[in-house]
């Protein structure tokens, strides 16, 4: 876990029903669903790009790292344009939110490492669990879900979801 000295200012979304906390600093911009252009044969993880002010995006669904039932979009699905550091570079990714809601501060006191037992989420793809009025926040290490995900082949992560499934 990154240790957090300071209070980490922080974009708070959904996604399914857990509350997810990405750090402000990185967002770039929160856009309401735009058109996706899939990509064939690509990870379920990363399948489709967008167009971000002229730029070509990947769009990321966290929902698959985190092995979350995926859901059709609805009227408060967005898509957070963050930047992030993917094997040493930086880079902007578009990910999918079911829901965004404020920015906030969450005091490092308040932030303590991933438990190994009984998370149902891989444990070195969670910087930290933060609490903010009862409620626990899930802090993702973006930059770490980018490179593993962004490493699978197409038909490994296929052959990996339907095991799942």
């Amino acid at each position: 876990m990154t240790a957090f000295t300071q209070p980490m200012r922080a974009l708070t979304l959904r996604l399914d029903d857990e509350l997810f906390a990405v750090e402000a600093q990185s967002v770039r911009e929160i856009l309401d669903l735009v058109p996706v252009t899939a990509v064939p044969n690509a990870s379920p993880f990363a399948a489709g790009l967008i167009n971000v002010r002229g730029r070509v995006v990947p769009l990321a669904d966290l929902k698959v790292a985190f092995g979350m039932r995926r859901a059709e979009p609805d009227q408060d699905t967005r898509i957070v344009v963050v930047e992030t550091e993917i094997d040493g570079e930086p880079s902007i990714v578009g990910v999918l939110a079911d829901k965004v809601y404020d920015v906030t501060d969450i005091e490092p006191a308040a932030i303590e490492e991933a438990p190994r037992v009984g998370m149902r989420w891989r444990p070195d793809y969670v910087r930290g669990i933060g609490k903010r009025q009862g409620n626990f926040i899930i802090i993702p290490d973006l930059g770490r879900i980018f490179e593993t995900q962004g490493r699978r082949s197409a038909p490994h992560a296929a052959a990996e979801e339907r095991a799942i499934s």
